[in-house]
């Protein structure tokens, strides 16, 4: 919504410049001759001479038509904050048009004509739909319209957005747990835990977590680490390092990592802790489309 004074201008400037055309078509118009002649305006070069004849009516006529046609396009659509006349129907009710609206009256107007197609997408389990042929492309074209930015477009990830084509999965991969993270977003709370281990412990923690993926690690740091584990990350990450879907603790046996696997990466983690976030579709794209969005990202890791 323009301010009252631009708002003003905008209509000044359209609106004065449609009638300065008009004025000016007048003006030329006025004092020619009405006939086609020989005579000619005095302008010669290389031997072309330019007659003095009127425009042709026809030509004319269409200068006229564009200004007409000017005033009743702002008329139907507006201009700056005049709305015009025109009218769509949103939510099943008439209002003023706009790009707003029009957008809107065409997002329902497709709904309602693929409602019956994603109707039967729903009511077909995960796994039988992950096997449709026709449902993967539509759930492709979702992911790519709202995944890619975030797990690229060959889902694969990137640091701190997980891959979704392997078997490591945070909140768990069945399809009902997948749909469940779509739907409803995750929130990661990876607490910080340098306060807690000072700065030679979060050195040793690093090297116990690197020790339970079987990488290179200082076993001796690692054994003095060992201890405060048990206190502090059991709770989430198991005696055993293999997480919980649960909570979303990664397995931290599968060399696997989210936020990287050097000794730096786990450094940090520690240090500071993560806090990685999953929005929730359920609002933007509806249970119909999560649920295709679900059967295919689910059919991403079902062949490796």
């Amino acid at each position: 919504m323009l301010s009252s004074f631009w708002s003003f201008w905008v209509q000044a400037i359209v609106i004065g410049s449609m009638i300065a055309c008009g004025i000016l078509i007048l003006y030329t118009s006025k004092g020619q001759k009405k006939e086609e002649t020989d005579e000619t305006t005095g302008h010669s070069y290389d031997g072309i001479e330019e007659l003095d004849n009127p425009l042709p009516r026809w030509w004319v006529g269409m200068f006229w038509a564009t200004i007409v046609f000017g005033f009743g396009y702002i008329g139907i659509y507006g201009l700056a904050n005049f709305d015009g006349f025109g009218t769509v129907k949103v939510d099943g009710e008439d209002v003023t048009w706009t790009q707003t609206n029009q957008w809107k009256a065409e997002v329902q107007a497709f709904d309602e004509k693929i409602a019956p197609l994603y109707a039967g997408y729903l009511a077909t389990p995960i796994t039988e739909l992950a096997q449709n042929e026709e449902a993967m492309q539509t759930g492709g074209r979702l992911f790519k319209s709202y995944c890619a930015v975030c797990h690229g477009s060959n889902a694969m990830g990137a640091q701190g957005f997980p891959n979704l084509t392997d078997h490591d999965w945070l909140y768990g991969g069945e399809p009902a747990q997948i749909k469940q993270t779509i739907m409803y977003g995750r929130q990661a709370a990876m607490p910080a835990w340098e306060a807690a281990l000072g700065e030679q412990g979060t050195k040793d923690m690093a090297q116990y977590v690197r020790s339970l993926s079987g990488l290179e690690h200082d076993a001796e740091a690692a054994a003095k680490a060992k201890p405060q584990y048990d206190m502090l990350c059991v709770a989430c990450h198991g005696a055993d390092g293999k997480g919980s879907h649960l909570v979303g603790a990664p397995n931290l046996t599968d060399e696997i990592w989210l936020y990287g696997g050097s000794t730096k990466q786990i450094e940090t983690t520690l240090r500071y802790g993560r806090a990685g976030r999953m929005p929730a579709q359920a609002e933007t794209l509806g249970e119909e489309k999560v649920h295709v969005l679900s059967a295919y990202v689910y059919s991403l890791s079902q062949d490796k």
